[in-house]
């Protein structure tokens, strides 16, 4: 059980919370794997996806997670909505508190902006990323995927390679991984790298080799170019060179040591294609699936403190 009712940083999640979401989980691997998808734990619920940025893999799968519950799940279009014509961010939540949904998931540019919504609505929130703060979700499917192939979930190395300046995905991992015991290493130029690096419970490396020497787990992150402004890298070339993983860097790292990525993928940039489709090392795809049966647990459980017929 979760004794919350919102999902919105691994931060404020405890151990025992997460791993009751990935046990959950587990059972919807299996349920996902059969013809019948379906079971009604959500039935008579309203699920709203609000996604301020656009997403293919994390909208898709909380869109199937929750039918595959039986909630009645609506995406919002925030390209067409009121918000593009100057609607602040707490007038939508007003709006949409006046709907009565149950489950709000919602993704946001601004770091903090989905706590600041769901202290204005009555429903469960569940931050699907926000700016270059959390996204819990996306790191319990990582955690997922690394217990089934790794068989524990503690006592590893894991090396998280790439743009951590910008990833919200790395800051919610190295949560996650840090509350279970593991050692984190993170890999990546300086100009990559937050400011408040030196407090976070990780080891920092600039050369990849050295990182992954001796890692179980090599994490790849995209590079956002989206968001970068400024010189952060010489060049996108000289970036792969020094910084993307190819099966000589990967060499350094556990011959059992599986690679992840939380996509999309820059082939060619921070990972090569000859890597990212190794089924012998790569996982990205078990990734993809895993974060399906991970969106139907959190959905699950936090629908199990709202209040009412149905919620169970």
């Amino acid at each position: 059980m979760l004794d919350q009712r919102s999902l919105l940083g691994v931060a404020d999640l405890a151990p025992a919370g997460a791993l009751a979401i990935l046990d959950l989980a587990e059972e919807y691997v299996a349920l996902n794997r059969r013809r019948d998808k379906k079971r009604g734990v959500l039935r008579g619920l309203t699920q709203i996806n609000l996604f301020f940025e656009p997403s293919t893999r994390t909208q898709a799968s909380f869109e199937l997670a929750g039918k595959r519950l039986g909630a009645d799940v609506m995406n919002m279009s925030v390209g067409s909505s009121a918000v593009k014509k100057g609607e602040t961010l707490v007038d939508t939540a007003v709006t949409l508190n006046a709907m009565h949904p149950d489950i709000l998931v919602v993704r946001h540019a601004m770091s903090g902006a989905v706590a600041l919504l769901a202290q204005k609505v009555n429903c469960a929130v569940v931050n699907a990323g926000d700016g270059a703060h959390e996204h819990p979700t996306q790191a319990l499917l990582d955690a997922l995927t690394i217990r089934r192939r790794k068989g524990r979930l503690s006592r590893l190395t894991v090396a998280i390679c790439g743009d951590i300046l910008h990833s919200r995905v790395a800051r919610s991992n190295i949560a996650l991984l840090d509350k279970m015991e593991n050692r984190v290493r993170v890999i990546a130029p300086s100009t990559l790298l937050p400011p408040e690096i030196d407090r976070w419970r990780v080891e920092v490396f600039h050369d990849m080799k050295a990182g992954l020497e001796g890692a179980d787990v090599v994490m790849m992150l995209r590079l956002q170019t989206e968001r970068m402004s400024g010189g952060f890298i010489p060049s996108v070339r000289e970036f792969h060179h020094r910084y993307g993983l190819d099966h000589e860097k990967l060499a350094a790292a556990k011959p059992d040591a599986i690679v992840m990525h939380p996509g999309p993928m820059n082939r060619g940039v921070e990972i090569d294609a000859l890597v990212a489709d190794d089924l012998e090392r790569s996982v990205i795809r078990e990734q993809v699936e895993m974060g399906v049966a991970v969106r139907m647990a959190v959905l699950d459980l936090l629908a199990r403190n709202i209040p009412g017929e149905g919620a169970a």
